[in-house]
């Protein structure tokens, strides 16, 4: 098991600075996921730990080893793309096995292709040629090609973005199975999909600008974001935000709640929180989804269960659910803690 620690990772491209005073430990056997927009930086924390990028400045420790000046190579990773990086004119077996056989595996090359194999499920692929294969199958035998190395970390930089969403479901299932499977494995895991990451990490370290926003579970980024920009870029649909006076009745600059923590107020309720014009409805089988115009700079989101009796047009009177949280945060998008409400 291996523990990765960042400290004042700089890391300039040219004259722009894209990685700030990072610092940041990766537990032993941990599944860190780092999420973000494009442009954040995750992509390159990836390629900076692996060394396929120099730090321009700061130290990059696996356990007790300084490693930021060592070559990939010599640092014992795994890394899976992307792109799947096949060699087209191999089998199957032939791609897992080709890093083994350039380090000199010898006999127990084959016993460990077999291994990994039967761990991802792809032992009746192992005579067949990339094109024959299906993209989920493509990315599974890019994920054999790294694990047989046995690394110390095992970097994977969005590996589902090339799949569809059927295949990438599927895949995310694999991944998790395979974490379970790997204990002992330091994996770290990029990608712009925030379910992705919900779905898949122990922790998650939110990234913006090339600093962190916040790393915590995916619980704790939920329930208790930080920050605005993580209170919104976490959650699915996103977190309603609110200003103004909508704001202001609870001493913030900024307030949020969650679609899930409204509902649409009864007709013998005595009091409700917001009204409005429904503007939108989505029907998506589970859920749906009602737009409400509260005269705010965004319309209200509410998740509703699969029947509404709401139609676009309809006043509506909007009120928070018994023990909904409202999450406050300051001018400077810092959260103040949760406010107080009956």
């Amino acid at each position: 098991m291996t523990q990765v620690r960042l400290s004042g990772i700089q890391k300039d491209f040219g004259k722009t600075p894209c990685i700030k005073n990072l610092n940041l430990e990766i537990k032993s056997g941990e599944f860190m996921v780092f999420v973000g927009p494009s442009g954040c930086g995750k992509s390159t924390m990836l390629r900076l730990i692996a060394g396929l990028e120099q730090v321009t400045a700061g130290t990059i420790h696996f356990d007790e080893e300084q490693v930021e000046r060592l070559s990939p190579s010599n640092r014992k990773i795994a890394m899976v793309f992307q792109s799947y990086a096949l060699y087209p004119h191999m089998k199957v077996f032939e791609n897992i096995a080709f890093g083994l056989k350039l380090a000199g595996g010898g006999d127990e090359v084959k016993d460990k292709v077999m291994e990994v194999a039967r761990m991802l499920q792809i032992e009746e692929l192992l005579e067949r040629l990339p094109k024959q294969l299906s993209g989920g199958q493509r990315q599974r035998v890019a994920i054999g090609r790294a694990l047989v190395r046995e690394p110390r970390v095992f970097l994977l930089d969005e590996p589902l973005s090339n799949l569809d969403a059927s295949l990438r479901v599927e895949t995310r299932l694999e991944i998790a199975k395979l974490h379970h499977k790997l204990k002992e494995t330091t994996m770290v895991y990029v990608t712009h999909d925030q379910i992705e990451a919900m779905t898949l990490a122990d922790r998650i370290c939110v990234l913006r600008d090339g600093i962190i926003e916040q790393v915590g579970t995916p619980a704790e980024l939920y329930e208790k974001p930080e920050t605005l920009f993580v209170a919104r870029f976490i959650g699915s649909p996103t977190m309603n935000t609110l200003g103004g006076e909508h704001a202001a009745k609870f001493d913030a600059k900024t307030i949020g709640i969650r679609p899930e923590d409204l509902e649409v107020a009864p007709a013998d309720a005595t009091s409700s929180s917001w009204e409005g014009k429904v503007i939108h409805i989505e029907n998506i089988g589970s859920d749906v989804y009602v737009y409400a115009d509260i005269k705010a700079e965004h319309p209200l989101l509410l998740r509703q269960g699969k029947m509404v009796g709401q139609k676009i047009g309809d006043d509506v009177r909007i009120m928070r659910q018994p023990g909904a949280t409202v999450h406050r945060f300051d001018a400077d998008g810092k959260s103040i803690g949760p406010a107080q409400t009956d």
